[in-house]
């Protein structure tokens, strides 16, 4: 409630950081993220996806771990909408970065629609990371911007790129969108409970992938976070209150 009554109040930026400060921090995620999508441009390529489909994504999707997902399902033999549904589930995500990002941006509804296509996991983790109101639409919008901008442009440059380079498993491309996701999320993994989660859907994930068709093992990966949560309401209905449940009250 306290950090919502600070950003609440729009005229007060007491404590906030300039807004030369909150450009830079956004401009440096957005350029670094924004430069692997040409390795989603050569991966999707690489797949048997044309230059427009594979354009089509970036411009509408605009999801990389789910991109990635989807060309990597398709590339590795997997049925379409088997495919398709990964994709879907991994970025559901976003869905619930944006019923925080509505209370921190507080836009008006007219441009909600439009923002909302920036809703992802880097502009989420650069204006969770703001102090203000007014910290966190730069952040916001410096990040979705610069984000979309390159990330669209290094995609064309990749899908048109991708027959002069090659094989792209030989040059380990497949592997960018995927590291840069786990490099983003690590950092929030604060709790033991979402500690297991993550450590339960790589298990799963990983260990499911030469049994599974291609696209399956990243749905079954999804079934870790109601599993955990399920044990965890168990063991806390017998044991009482825990530390972690102190974090998470006081923490979010």
């Amino acid at each position: 409630m306290a950090e919502h009554a600070a950003l609440a109040d729009t005229r007060s930026e007491d404590g906030g950081k300039p807004d030369a400060a909150v450009v830079r921090d956004a401009l440096g995620v957005g350029v670094a993220v924004g430069l692997s999508g040409f390795a989603f441009g050569v991966t999707s390529a690489g797949s048997g996806l044309t230059l427009l489909q594979t354009c089509a994504l970036s411009l509408l999707v605009f999801t990389g771990a789910s991109q990635f997902a989807l060309v990597g399902a398709l590339a590795g033999g997997g049925n379409p909408f088997t495919a398709a549904a990964g994709a879907f589930f991994l970025g559901v995500r976003n869905a619930f970065y944006g019923l925080r990002l509505s209370q921190l941006l507080a836009l008006p509804r007219a441009v909600r629609p439009f923002a909302a296509q920036w809703v992802i996991d880097e502009t989420t983790a650069v204006a969770l990371a703001q102090p203000t109101r007014r910290s966190v639409r730069i952040g916001f919008t410096v990040t979705g911007l610069t984000l979309y901008v390159l990330w669209n442009l290094t995609t064309l440059l990749g899908a048109l790129g991708a027959d002069a380079i090659g094989d792209t498993d030989a040059w380990g491309l497949d592997a960018a969108g995927p590291a840069v996701f786990l490099a983003l999320l690590a950092p929030m993994l604060r709790t033991t409970t979402e500690r297991i989660v993550a450590g339960l859907a790589v298990v799963l994930g990983l260990g499911l992938l030469p049994v599974l068709p291609a696209g399956v093992p990243v749905l079954v990966a999804a079934l870790a976070a109601p599993a955990v949560l399920w044990a965890e309401g168990r063991r806390r209905g017998r044991t009482g209150p825990t530390e972690d449940d102190d974090t998470v009250g006081e923490g979010r």
